[in-house]
């Protein structure tokens, strides 16, 4: 929607350049002519004043701590929903009705299963592969086991895939943590839900019966809902910016998954733990205090602040609560990570410096407790994150394929290496 028009002054020349109003949130200038008419590109490193793309799907208002799935509040979702619900939200655009919500995981939980000889390609791995390592693999090798859905061209085809995804992935999840630990495949089991089946298989051995936790199956799956999408973050704009290209499904979520790997993006709960543990006690948390405030040392209190977020994370309060429930069901009362935690998070909410700085704790900083809790390896946390967010990378390729006026993705450059030379035989250098 196109509301008035700003101007801009290069040189003796006036540009005028139209504002366009969203729905919700601050309006953009679209600069999309401007290189045209001034023979000028913008320069924003990252894009933090750059909108990318126009989309319905998420919204997140930073400084009021907002977070909406397709305009329905985190907390709500969350709270009285559950992680395929929140998928065919994020897929479809509303709520499903009962019978389109049982249709949906019907076909989720028939699609659970991989092709056999996806377990010899496992086979090739190393057994200290790191997790990650095997699902960026893995989830690119599905274009060669399922290019009968790779045609982007085809909706049939897109939709296939996109089922194909939300529900093989945490098969292979669950197979790259079996294959790290030397523990036999376990297949999934139609007559349990998403999160129940992925539990199992990933804590099933075949020397005795596996029982799902309802507590714990419960909580993961909040933890799949809070992180299934959230708006045009890195691994979301590699998705895009692949698949803006033409590239297949497969390819797009396989490189969306290698961009969530870094540890400044799904790696950021990880780093959260290991900064409690090396803290350690409560009584070591104000010396840590001191170093966090100190500029000339190395030490960052990791799980606090966002880069959007400016005020506290709405997740961050969810995932406290599941915490906690977590621990009580697991009869862990006194874990000195949790303490180490909660007065971590009371000085952060009242320290005068934690206040300024808008440090508020991230879902990062509980995330990281209660998987370890549920049983799972640190190298793992990452690999539950990508499970979670392919369903919001899907939504958000399947939104960019469907919109006529994307383009493939060419950000510019401000070039400032050297200018044109001659090239000097080897014996003039």
């Amino acid at each position: 929607m196109s509301g008035n028009t700003s101007q801009l002054q290069v040189g003796d020349k006036t540009v005028d350049m139209a504002i366009k109003e969203g729905s919700v949130g601050p309006a953009v200038i679209d600069i999309a002519k401007l290189y045209a008419q001034t023979g000028m590109f913008t320069y924003d490193p990252g894009f933090t004043s750059t909108a990318s793309c126009e989309s319905q799907i998420t919204y997140i208002d930073g400084d009021k701590g907002v977070l909406l799935y397709r305009g329905y509040p985190i907390e709500q979702l969350a709270e009285h929903g559950d992680f395929l619900e929140t998928c065919y939200l994020l897929l479809e655009g509303e709520l499903p009705t009962a019978a389109q919500k049982a249709d949906f995981d019907y076909r989720i939980t028939r699609h659970t299963m991989v092709h056999e000889q996806m377990a010899r390609f496992f086979q090739g791995f190393r057994r200290d592969a790191h997790p990650m390592a095997v699902m960026v693999a893995s989830i690119g090798a599905m274009s060669a086991f399922y290019h009968d859905s790779t045609d982007i061209s085809d909706p049939h085809q897109r939709m296939i895939a996109s089922m194909r995804m939300i529900a093989k992935v945490p098969t292979l999840a669950a197979m790259a943590y079996k294959y790290t630990i030397g523990q036999p495949f376990v297949y999934p089991l139609n007559s349990l839900d998403y999160t129940s089946n992925f539990l199992r298989m990933c804590f099933a051995v075949p020397a005795e019966e596996y029982k799902v936790n309802p507590v714990l199956s419960r909580a993961l799956d909040r933890i799949f809902i809070l992180h299934a999408d959230h708006e045009q973050n890195a691994s979301t704009s590699t998705v895009r910016l692949a698949g803006s290209s033409g590239a297949n499904p497969f390819a797009c979520i396989a490189a969306g998954t290698a961009c969530l790997w870094g540890p400044a993006h799904g790696g950021a709960n990880e780093a959260a733990l290991k900064m409690l543990e090396e803290i350690g006690s409560v009584d070591n948390i104000p010396k840590y205090i001191a170093k966090a405030k100190d500029k000339n040392d190395p030490f960052r209190l990791m799980g606090f602040g966002h880069r959007v977020y400016k005020n506290y994370d709405p997740r961050a309060k969810i995932m406290q609560k599941t915490t906690h429930e977590v621990l009580n069901e697991l009869g862990i009362k006194d874990d000195p990570l949790l303490d180490v935690a909660v007065e971590l998070e009371r000085i952060a909410l009242s320290d005068e410096y934690f206040i300024e700085k808008k440090l508020y704790p991230n879902i990062d900083f509980y995330s990281g407790i209660t998987l370890k809790a549920m049983g799972f390896p640190t190298s793992m946390f990452t690999v539950l994150f990508a499970v979670a967010r392919t369903v919001g990378w899907i939504a958000q390729w399947k939104e960019m394929i469907e919109d006529p006026s994307q383009k493939i993705g060419r950000p510019r450059q401000l070039y400032t290496g050297s200018a044109q030379r001659d090239y000097p035989p080897i014996g003039r250098r």
